[in-house]
């Protein structure tokens, strides 16, 4: 049975705080996560601040930077109905923390109760005292503070006070909004509240908003040296991220063969993601890609071509990996002494052992996977990709990204963990910069709708940058499945455009690899997990130049580099979706529309008011579709658009203010 609480109270740490502080927000789990911004962000933060009574509360928001004794204080503003707004700055990396504090601000209670009495009422000698005892208490901390001249500016408000002048004199003195401000600043802050907890913000470096990655297997291309010209291919179709596999050393015993064949050839290259022989670890370079060397000038090559290297991490050993030998208690063993290899029924992988994160050795297992980071940042990484992080301990991504980021606050982190909704939350609130998303499975306009409104609306924008992919080596998503040409462009200018993080896995996406490896299946037909591939780069076919546009567009319109400005506007056309983006100052401005039939031409009318998006002065907007070059003229509030899937089937608008003018007609419709 529940123990009933004790009839005896306790009194509080104190009686005399009357403010109370409430609803602070933003606030994951009532602080129990940070929220994250990109450095340069303001943060806007809002309470709920009241006391009993009618006494004036004055509230402040104090912040300061992770690991610093002290911080900054600034007054937050009132917007009426107990609610108060503050605002600061995240200038640097790393973390912030931030809460609120709030005072009774006697000075100004007096001054409101003051304005409500009648300039004949007989009891305001014994107010001019009490206003100037409090001018007085400020005077003092003026002086204490060594600020001398705002001293003597409060004695003197005090003399007039004290004095047998005029009541209209005193009167305009204690509603001078100077006089105030000059109280407020020095005067003590008696029984002062401040929220339960400080709250904390983690600040990532700008690529953390916007960025466009590009995947692809080295050893297809020869190796690391070789695929140099490779990252030229990628530089030139705009992408600012390359993202490889794992590159260490892949296990020999039990290796897999093409398609994922449980058996496998002395010639078979066998899957990236079954890390570790006796050539080397997680620590190590496949001597077939090269060498540490190479590796650190594969990345400098990418720098010079404007882009940075995203390393996959992969925390599980292939069966000869060194750390089975040395540290067998680091695995999960069957009952007869041997150790279980991973299984995603129906799937089994022979080749790859997980770690067991129950181990007694936890902490020296912790240790060695955080050194794991920590050697490739010292190669030159500054971006993972980490492999199914939800099969690991939760409390193991806290820790270890915390300490990464405490040494490399510059680091992020993409989770690739397509899993239950709630655990792909948690994952981003334990500190991953970016995770994966539902898209390769969201297909139908109510679909995208549903599922973008929920990333970009609900709580989970303050902590869940979603990172969005048409297709990946493990996943040849049904729609894409035999498809047409256009199905693959719809895929990408919805991704690049509905996301301001996206990704492809190339060749394989521009080259439009559509068969699967069995009906039902989404994985490739002679998967380049599991074997060399040949691609042609220059077949006539390819999507490069529209992937090049695309991208090319995303760096020119600042709309496009955020996900917070995304709104969605009706068609009448279940088979055409309708979106926007704008920056919250409005001055990039674009509108989307994409037949999600890649087999016929459709047309429909979408309502979206043309000047609201571009001025609000009823005038006309030019809008002018950045894939096809045309210019259009829109007003009003219903618009016709018809696109067929032959070509491109998408428009992306880029919208201006016009106004129409008797020399300006070089604009068609």
């Amino acid at each position: 049975m529940p123990r009933l609480p004790s009839k005896k109270s306790v009194l509080p740490r104190t009686g005399r705080e009357r403010v109370v502080i409430e609803s602070v927000a933003p606030s994951i789990d009532c602080g129990r996560f940070p929220i994250k911004r990109i450095r340069g962000d303001e943060v806007v933060v809002l309470a709920d601040v009241f006391a009993d009574g009618h006494d004036v509360v004055a509230c402040t928001l104090y912040v300061r930077k992770g690991g610093a004794r002290s911080g900054i204080e600034s007054r937050m503003v009132a917007l009426g109905n107990d609610r108060f707004q503050g605002t600061f700055v995240v200038s640097e990396l790393g973390t912030y923390g931030y809460t609120v504090r709030a005072h009774i601000d006697r000075f100004a209670s007096f001054c409101l109760e003051l304005s409500r009495r009648p300039p004949e009422d007989p009891d305001l000698t014994s107010a001019w005292a009490s206003g100037a005892l409090l001018i007085a208490e400020a005077a003092e901390g003026a002086e204490h503070a060594g600020a001398q001249a705002e001293a003597l500016a409060l004695r003197e408000a005090e003399r007039v006070f004290r004095c047998d002048g005029a009541a209209s004199t005193k009167r305009a003195l204690a509603i001078d909004n100077v006089l105030a401000e000059r109280v407020y600043r020095f005067a003590e802050r008696r029984h002062e509240t401040t929220f339960e907890r400080e709250l904390m913000v983690s600040v990532d470096p700008e690529r953390a908003r916007s960025s466009a990655w590009y995947e692809f297997f080295p050893r297809s291309f020869g190796a690391l040296r070789a695929a140099h010209a490779m990252l030229e291919y990628i530089a030139d179709m705009g992408f600012d991220v390359v993202y490889l596999p794992p590159v260490s050393p892949i296990g020999e015993y039990l290796r897999k063969g093409p398609n994922n064949s449980p058996t496998a050839t002395a010639t078979d290259v066998g899957s990236p993601w079954a890390i570790g022989s006796a050539r080397g670890g997680h620590k190590a370079v496949a001597p077939e890609l090269g060498t540490l060397a190479d590796f650190r000038a594969f990345c400098e090559k990418a720098a010079s071509c404007h882009m940075e290297v995203a390393l996959d991490i992969a925390f599980q050993c292939a069966p000869d990996h060194p750390y089975v030998q040395a540290h067998p208690q680091w695995f999960r063993h069957r009952p007869d002494g041997t150790i279980q290899y991973a299984e995603n029924p129906p799937k089994k992988y022979q080749d790859i052992y997980p770690l067991d994160f129950e181990t007694e050795d936890w902490q020296a297992l912790w240790q060695e996977l955080r050194d794991v980071f920590l050697f490739w940042i010292k190669q030159g990484v500054r971006i993972f990709r980490v492999d199914n992080p939800h099969t690991k301990a939760f409390s193991f991504w806290e820790w270890v990204i915390a300490d990464v980021r405490g040494r490399h606050p510059e680091v992020l982190f993409l989770a690739e963990a397509f899993t239950r909704p709630k655990v792909m939350h948690r994952l981003a609130k334990l500190g991953f910069s970016h995770s994966y998303t539902y898209f390769t499975w969201r297909n139908t306009k109510h679909e995208l709708i549903e599922y973008f409104t929920a990333l970009t609306r609900g709580p989970g924008r303050e902590y869940f940058r979603p990172h969005v992919w048409a297709n990946t080596p493990d996943i040849l998503p049904s729609y894409l499945q035999y498809a047409p040409r256009a199905a693959f462009a719809a895929r990408l200018i919805l991704a690049a455009t509905l996301s301001a993080n996206y990704g492809i896995y190339g060749p394989a996406f521009e080259l439009m690899e559509n068969v699967p490896r069995s009906s039902g299946s989404e994985e490739y037909q002679d998967s380049e997990k599991y074997q060399l591939r040949m691609w042609d780069l220059n077949r006539a076919d390819s999507l490069r130049d529209l992937v090049a546009l695309i991208n090319r567009i995303r760096r020119e319109n600042r709309a496009l580099q955020d996900d917070r400005g995304l709104e969605f506007h009706a068609i009448d056309n279940d088979n055409m979706i309708c979106y926007s983006k704008a920056t919250s100052d409005g001055e990039s401005v674009i509108l989307v529309v994409v037949n999600l039939d890649p087999y016929h031409r459709q047309s429909g009318w979408l309502s979206w008011t043309a000047d609201c998006a571009a001025g609000a002065d009823g005038r006309s907007v030019q809008m002018h579709d950045l894939l096809s070059g045309a210019r259009y003229l829109w007003s009003g509030g219903r618009h016709f658009v018809e696109i067929s899937p032959e070509n491109i089937p998408a428009q992306v608008f880029r919208v201006r203010r016009h106004t129409i003018s008797e020399n300006n007609f070089d604009y068609y419709c």
